[in-house]
Parts: C-alpha cells; sequence; structure tokens
C-alpha cells in the first residue's frame, strides 16, 4: 500500500542541518549504514517498538540518537532532541511516505465487494494513527494490527491470529439457519478464508502459509531474481493490487460479501458488516 519516499541518509542529513548540525557529505553517506545497526540494536533491546515498556516515540528517540552516535556526531542533549524532533516529524509527513497508485482503487474495489481489509505489520501504531489516514488509506480500513501493540513481529504465527481477532467483529460470521433473518450461531474465522498480501518471503509468505492464510507477493520494483527466489518458493508473485484482483478471479475465490448479514456487533446496530474471503476449491 505504502511506498517510502526518499533515502535515510538524505532525511537524518538534512534534520541535522536544519538543527546547525554539521554534516559531511561522508558522514551523509554513511548514515544509512550507521541507521541499521541503530535499528537491530534498538530492536534487540526493545522488541517491537517497546511494545508496552516504552512509548513507541521513546523507541524512535534512542534509535536516532544511537544512529548519529555511531555516526560519530558530536552533540549536546538538547541538539539530540531538536534534531529527533525534526527526524520524527519528517517520518509522519508525505516527504518520508507516498500511496502507491493501485491502493485506493483496490481498498475500494474490496468495500464494494464487503471484503474486509486490515494491516498487518512489523510496526508502531503510529502508522494506523496517522500515516495511512495522512495518505487516505484509512476510510477503507477495517481493523489493524501492528507489532507494537501485539508483542510479536511477523513472521511469527502470534500476529497472524491476533489480526484474525481483530478482524472477526467486522464480519458476517453468523450460521444462517432457515429463512427470515434470524441467525443462529457464530462462527469464527477460519485461517484458510483470508488473503494476505505482503512483499516479503518470510515474513509475509511463509508466516502468513504457516498460519493457515493464502498468501501472495507484490514485485513492486521489479526486482526480477528476487520475484524468481520467490516463485521458487511457492509464492504466487505480482507486479501490483490489479493483478491481484484478476488472480482472484481466475481462482474463483468466494469473496466476501454483505449480503444477509447480522445488524448488530456486540449488542449495538450497526449498518453492514463484511464477509471474508473463501477458496473454492473444485
Amino acid at each position: 500500500l505504502v511506498s517510502f519516499l526518499g533515502r535515510i541518509e538524505d532525511h537524518y542529513g538534512n534534520a541535522a542541518r536544519t538543527c546547525g548540525i554539521e554534516i559531511t557529505p561522508q558522514e551523509q553517506r554513511n548514515m544509512s549504514r550507521c541507521f541499521n545497526q541503530a535499528y537491530r540494536e534498538t530492536s534487540a533491546s526493545h522488541p517491537c517498538f517497546g511494545n508496552s515498556k516504552i512509548s513507541s516515540k521513546e523507541w524512535w528517540r534512542r534509535c536516532v540518537k544511537r544512529s548519529f552516535d555511531l555516526l560519530g556526531t558530536n552533540m549536546t542533549d538538547s541538539e539530540h532532541e531538536r534534531v529527533f524532533q525534526r527526524v520524527y516529524s519528517t517520518f509522519g509527513s508525505h516527504a518520508a511516505y507516498g500511496a502507491f497508485p493501485d491502493a485506493i482503487p483496490f481498498l475500494k474495489w474490496a468495500h464494494r465487494r464487503g471484503i474486509s481489509c486490515g494491516v498487518i505489520s512489523n510496526a508502531d501504531e503510529r502508522y494506523g494513527d496517522s500515516i495511512l489516514p495522512m495518505l487516505g488509506l484509512g476510510d477503507d480500513m477495517q481493523f489493524f494490527c501492528f507489532s507494537k501493540n501485539v508483542g510479536f513481529e511477523k513472521p511469527h504465527k502470534k500476529i497472524f491470529e491476533a489480526a484474525i481477532s481483530e478482524a472477526e467483529p467486522w464480519l458476517c460470521l453468523e450460521k444462517w439457519m432457515g429463512t427470515g433473518s434470524q441467525a443462529g450461531e457464530r462462527t469464527p474465522l477460519k485461517p484458510e478464508e483470508i488473503l494476505h498480501i505482503g512483499n516479503d518471503f518470510k515474513k509475509d509468505y511463509v508466516g502468513a502459509k504457516e498460519a493457515g492464510f493464502h498468501a501472495v507477493l507484490l514485485d513492486r520494483y521489479d526486482e526480477k531474481e528476487l520475484a524468481d527466489s520467490w516463485r521458487e518458493g511457492g509464492a504466487p508473485v505480482f507486479k501490483d493490487l490489479i493483478d491481484v484482483v484478476e488472480y482472484l478471479g481466475r481462482e474463483q475465490f468466494e469473496l466476501g460479501s454483505r449480503d444477509r448479514c447480522g445488524a448488530y456487533l456486540n449488542g449495538n446496530e450497526i449498518s453492514s458488516k463484511y464477509g471474508p474471503i473463501r477458496k473454492v476449491y473444485e
């Protein structure tokens, strides 16, 4: 859904210079390497963006400071804070993120078909609270599942299980019996009724398949060798979300529908609910 814009070294270097910190061209070239190391170290000491131990903003504060420390930049505590605030603001803006052109049309299509859509991401809650809405991607998303809140990251099975729990309240899961509008017992959402779309073989394909989901991968940047390796591993690989729509038709998935759905959610009347995706096997 979302593309990263620009380069880490440029965003961090520009933030430092804006705050009056001198960054040489060589230091800026080294910034990406320093950031990657800082990210790994901060993730090791505080997994899942701190989970319930520290706030995600504090997690990023430590990661940014460590990045500049590894670079060898000499800053006071107040300078570190000013640079961090600049970096943090940049990564919550259009300067760092954009929506792929097929993202909104795909979500609109899914909404019209009664398919519940959500996000499973190794990210903190800001991704759902501000970045997706900023890009116009929030209105047609029903649920969000972030590693920060769950305490597990893809490809761990628990984050996929958490996503099922987040999705269920939005779905038409009543088992209809007889005629009329009286719903029978409620049936749980099954993993095989879910399609996971991602861009990482281990996290998104292997993780989703081991959780029982259907899964496909997107080769957004035309990385032929990488995409071929995904295919060799058994993953269906597509260029964009329009290809995924065509795939769903070819493979005869039964798509979710709001037809004959129950009118109550947790005792409160709602206007509509969604259906799952089911694979129709011949």
